[in-house]
């Protein structure tokens, strides 16, 4: 294969990538969106839950001599 032909592969390769990037970012933005709209219209299913301190969240150490 010559020269131009890897210069031609590479550069339609990034185009493509480059598209490929731009359609799954806006996929994903597109799903967020939708996410936080349905988080904002209903509260009641979505609590925020209380604080614990990191204490409660770990087991108790019992070191093995």
């Amino acid at each position: 294969a010559g020269v131009h032909r890897q210069i031609l592969f590479t550069t339609v390769g990034w185009f493509v990538g480059y598209y490929l990037v731009k359609r799954t970012d806006y996929i994903y933005a597109k799903l967020d969106r939708e996410l936080f709209e349905y988080i904002r219209q209903h509260p009641e299913d979505f609590k925020a839950a209380e604080k614990k301190r990191i204490g409660e969240l770990l087991e108790e150490f019992y070191p093995v001599r």
